[in-house]
């Protein structure tokens, strides 16, 4: 009797070390490095473009209303087929090849945002924006893509895990980063470091090995309309005819939107805040660097853990609550005012519950995507850009709630707007593998799925 709790505790050692050594695996690691480079372009165009456009004096409705350049990242399944079946420009293979030439096309794009002068010239300013998020979200594409075809199933939450922890280092160096420098050399020197960083990611992508997939049937000797049919049908309706698939599809497409919408509506209007409570771009900055950094690692090596270990289940309600709690901070950041301790609480808090609840839904979309028929861009990019559509249509709007509603009601507001989406899980669970996410095809039921041999 006195053997059966040893070995119970042994078990539970051995499995918890296992949880850790999957993050000091090679393909894991470079997972992290693409993450900073995924993540370094968002804040350019959000709130650090927010900040930049606040100081200047544009209006906040204006302000909030710049929040819709980045549409691009809740379209971007549109031509994640493209980037699924058409050969890239650069023979590198298909998601190197891609990578590559969209990480090239966006450090350009990024030195002329940077030359732009709101003051003068602010639709100018707008169509540089959503061209540099455009280009950013279809380097998210490829990356995405990477990942999930690069790590196995037993590397998926600290993979998960790796690309939120990079991407949001690489979102700490945009933001308070880019601030700091804006603060002492200007916006351009802010904007024209941050290009120079995104090309880090070359160096991944030039080094690392393009990720094995199961390969697909021959077809050379087709030609003609069947060809175009089969090659339409594999990069656009198989993938999206696979997710449908799955028992209650459309409430996990809106469990998926709901789920981080308050922390986008907070997001896109926390700098402003910060702005009119008179906090300084150094101020902001500092308070990012010091409690940012260790927040954000934290939060999201915490949500690997916790979906490793508990499921993703538990976890996505678990996280979930935790994140809805953490955008109250807000409310306190603003009945107190200027007061930096608040201000560290709201940085600290916001990083890691959003870090948390940012893994273990990265997890579960990661599983949802079926890689036997090549067309993880295309399902990846669908899902996750479902959870985009909250900080570009809704978070829009959040210059203008906040002018009506004021600073406190509106974060009130953000704190339970995702609370619903939490109810939405258990109900999928019942009638889906959320445990296990497992594709609802496989490599040999794609064939009787094509409707280009019916």
């Amino acid at each position: 009797m006195s053997e059966k709790p040893q070995t119970s505790h042994a078990q539970t050692r051995t499995n918890w070390r296992r949880t850790l050594v999957a993050y000091t695996e090679p393909r894991v690691l470079q997972v992290l490095a693409l993450g900073v480079s995924s993540g370094l372009p968002l804040l350019l165009t959000y709130s650090t473009l927010s900040a930049w456009l606040s100081t200047v004096g544009v209006r906040r409705a204006a302000v909030g209303a710049f929040a819709l350049v980045g549409t691009p990242y809740a379209l971007k399944f549109v031509w994640a087929p493209v980037m699924d079946r058409v050969p890239p420009p650069l023979p590198l293979g298909r998601r190197r090849g891609w990578g590559v030439t969209v990480q090239l096309l966006l450090i350009g794009a990024i030195l002329c945002l940077a030359s732009c002068d709101p003051k003068q010239n602010l639709s100018m300013m707008a169509a540089l924006a959503l061209i540099v998020a455009f280009l950013s979200a279809s380097q998210d594409v490829v990356i995405d893509a990477w990942r999930v075809e690069s790590t196995n199933a037993d590397q998926q939450a600290a993979g998960a895990a790796m690309i939120q922890a990079g991407y949001r280092i690489g979102m700490l160096v945009s933001g308070a980063g880019c601030l700091l420098i804006a603060a002492y050399r200007g916006w351009f020197a802010a904007y024209a470091t941050m290009a120079a960083l995104v090309a880090a990611g070359l160096v991944v992508f030039l080094l690392a090995p393009e990720p094995h997939v199961p390969a697909e049937a021959s077809h050379a000797a087709e030609s003609g309309w069947l060809a175009v049919r089969r090659a339409i049908s594999r990069a656009v309706i198989v993938p999206f005819r696979d997710f449908m698939r799955r028992p209650l599809w459309p409430v996990i497409l809106v469990a998926i939107f709901g789920y981080k919408l308050g922390e986008a509506m907070a997001g896109v209007m926390s700098t402003p805040l910060y702005i009119a409570l008179g906090f300084s771009l150094p101020e902001i900055a500092a308070a990012s660097k010091v409690f940012g950094f260790f927040s954000i690692v934290a939060g999201v090596m915490l949500g690997g853990v916790v979906t490793t270990r508990y499921g993703i289940l538990r976890s996505l309600i678990a996280c979930g609550v935790l994140q809805s709690i953490g955008n109250l901070f807000f409310v306190l950041q603003a009945v107190g005012g200027h007061r930096i301790g608040y201000l560290a609480l709201c940085v600290t808090a916001e990083n890691i519950t959003g870090g948390m609840a940012g893994t273990v839904l990265i997890t579960y979309i990661s599983s949802l995507c079926s890689p036997a028929f090549t067309a993880t861009a295309t399902q990846y990019a669908l899902l996750s850009s479902i959870t985009l559509l909250g900080r570009t249509v809704v978070g829009s709007s959040g210059g203008w709630l906040s002018e009506k509603m004021g600073w406190a009601w509106f974060f009130v507001l953000t704190s339970v707007v995702g609370l619903p989406a939490l109810c939405l899980f258990p109900w999928v669970a019942r009638r889906d593998d959320l445990k296990l996410g497992k594709p609802s095809l496989d490599a040999a039921e794609v064939k009787s799925e094509d409707p280009a041999l019916s």
